[in-house]
């Protein structure tokens, strides 16, 4: 096992000590397989891809799909929950707000200064916990888009931690949230769906959520909007990045891509691949079917186990392949439900990554996996820029160390 698949493993182990195994072990009984308690398990891209792709039969608002989780807590209306003609409207009409150039622009104003601060600490030589940098800046992006510009960085990483305890709460064996668990998901969503409504009525179209107005959807669908955000627009991008990193350092490759930009983003996508941001999703079925060669009905549940789907083509390697190209970037989903907000992270991920670049070689010092956390991810991971590479230091010999001990 090289060191990147080492530490991967790690933190999947870390987030789902009993379901990972398990995800694992079923990759090995076929393209789709019935799991008693679970539902039919997908492993094999082509066939993902083609349940994604119908919508009528396999759909994201019966029982124990997304709208099961998160109609509760959002509304009838956020795209998560929604199939035919009403989600193609509003997805329409949102698609319009998360142009390459929009999201660009959104993320150049609103990290230009954390990312100043991240260069200066980089140039200096100071160790940095990418873990947190990142949180701040994920925090402080979905923080403009629903509508709470300006805020510091204890404010963003309340933001986080808020989202993050909602997504934990799901596992993979979660069909809906208890009264408890809505209780406590509405405690936080309620504030930000009351700011995001401001926003929304003040109607500038300098922001997101002014744009909404414009566009001509309701207060409520603006509010259900920045529900879905605000849950799915954090944890992909500041989790990404410190395990893009890694995967980069450990792999040695980190001095590669710093020299040839233009291998950004396959790194970019190709890390997206490993680490699969949304290792699983969800469907419910609407009429009888076939998903592979195992027969299914209506009310059956699909889940789509997209890090088997992705994972089946190898460890990380900046290499390209006919196979790695056919996936389309499963890990997004496919057809109607491709993930509308991937414009927005891929210029979150692209302009950190840049600066970070900028200063390479860089040298990870330590790293510690996170527990319970539904994205496996790191708690924190360390890096700095490699002491050679400062003006006036020299380097000495470290080692990489980890909660516990060395690595």
């Amino acid at each position: 096992m090289t060191r990147a698949s080492h530490w991967e493993r790690r933190l999947y182990l870390s987030a789902h000590p009993f379901a990972y195994p398990l995800l694992r072990g079923l990759d090995r009984l076929g393209a789709a397989v019935r799991v008693p308690g679970v539902g039919v398990v997908v492993n094999d891209p082509e066939t993902a891809r083609a349940v994604l792709l119908d919508g009528e039969v396999f759909r994201k608002d019966g029982p124990g799909s997304p709208g099961d989780l998160w109609t509760p807590i959002l509304g009838p209306s956020v795209l998560l929950n929604m199939e035919g003609e009403a989600h193609r409207a509003l997805r329409r009409k949102l698609a319009e707000l998360f142009t390459p150039a929009s999201t660009a622009a959104l993320c150049a104003r609103v990290l230009a200064e954390p990312l100043r601060e991240l260069s200066a600490r980089l140039e200096g030589g100071e160790p940095v916990d990418l873990v947190d940098t990142m949180r701040v800046m994920a925090g402080g992006v979905i923080c403009e888009v629903i509508g709470l510009p300006d805020i510091d960085e204890r404010a963003c990483r309340a933001m986080f931690e808020a989202g993050e305890r909602i997504v934990s709460m799901v596992g993979l064996r979660t069909r809906t949230l208890g009264p408890a668990q809505v209780a406590v998901a509405r405690e936080v969503l309620d504030p930000i769906g009351e700011t995001a409504a401001r926003a929304f009525r003040a109607g500038d179209e300098r922001t997101v959520m002014g744009r909404m107005r414009s566009l001509g959807l309701s207060e409520g669908e603006a509010r259900g909007a920045a529900g879905a955000f605000f849950l799915t627009g954090t944890e992909t991008v500041a989790t990404l990045v410190p395990r893009l990193v890694a995967l980069l350092h450990d792999t040695g490759l980190l001095a590669r891509v710093a020299a040839d930009r233009a291998l950004l983003d396959p790194a970019i996508d190709e890390a997206m691949r490993v680490t699969t941001p949304t290792p699983v999703m969800l469907r419910s079925v609407h009429a009888d079917a076939k998903v592979g060669r195992v027969r299914v009905r209506p009310g059956d549940r699909v889940l789509i186990a997209t890090h088997n789907c992705c994972r089946s083509l190898g460890p990380f390697a900046l290499e390209p392949s006919p196979a790695k190209a056919a996936l389309r970037r499963l890990w997004f989903g496919a057809g109607p439900h491709f993930c509308l907000g991937y414009p927005l992270a891929h210029a979150e991920i692209h302009a950190v990554m840049t600066t970070l670049l900028d200063h390479a070689p860089l040298t990870i010092t330590s790293r510690t996996p996170a527990k319970n956390v539904l994205i496996p991810t790191y708690a924190s991971l360390t890096l700095h820029r490699a002491p050679d590479a400062v003006p006036g230091t020299e380097a000495e010999p470290a080692g990489e160390t980890t909660r516990g001990g060395a690595a």
